[in-house]
Order: C-alpha cells, then sequence, then structure tokens
C-alpha cells in the first residue's frame, strides 16, 4: 500500500531544491539534495510532515473504504444466517487492513 502519493513528494522537492527524486522501493523516496552529488533518502521528519498536511492517499482510502463495507456486508449476512463467521470473516480483513494502514519508520 502506498502511503504517500509521488507527486506530493516531487512538489516538496521541487520547493527545497532537491532533483533526480526516484524510489528504489515502496514508500522509500531518494533525491540528490541542494548542491549534492549523492543521492540521499528524503528524511523520515518530512515524510511524516507532508502525511500530517496532505492526509490518506486515494490507495488508503479504497482500502478504507473496502473495511467498512465489508463490515457492513458480514454484519447483514451474520443476521440472516444466524452465525457468526462472517462477522469473524471481516474481523480478520479489517484487522489486515489496519495493519497495512501503519507506516513503518
Amino acid at each position: 500500500m502506498n502511503h504517500y502519493c509521488l507527486s506530493w513528494i516531487e512538489d516538496w522537492c521541487a520547493e527545497n531544491g532537491w532533483t533526480d527524486l526516484f524510489m528504489p522501493n515502496r514508500n522509500e523516496f531518494w533525491a540528490f539534495p541542494p548542491h549534492g552529488v549523492m543521492p540521499l533518502p528524503i528524511p523520515n521528519q518530512v515524510l511524516s510532515l507532508i502525511k500530517e498536511e496532505r492526509g490518506l492517499t486515494a490507495d488508503e482510502k479504497r482500502w478504507r473504504l473496502a473495511a467498512i463495507v465489508s463490515t457492513a456486508i458480514a454484519i447483514l449476512a451474520s443476521y440472516l444466517s444466524h452465525c457468526p463467521m462472517p462477522m469473524v470473516a471481516a474481523f480478520i480483513f479489517c484487522a489486515i487492513v489496519v495493519a497495512q494502514l501503519e507506516i513503518e519508520e
């Protein structure tokens, strides 16, 4: 799951003089700092500030919506079938989604 939109990082780089942004791994951004000859990772503090300002990415919003919809469907299915298993499945799915929404530092 992408926690940062590439355009957000590109905007920050343009504002602060960092150039040639690239992404070797998911949610890992590297660029050349001002007057630098070697690329450095974008600092985690900067990524945290960008995340606070911009909020959730479209990918994160879709996963949150999927968790909510699956829970609503599970509630209905559990009620109609008189069985708790749909709720258990929804709980497992929501636990996975919540874990994926956490940002690793």
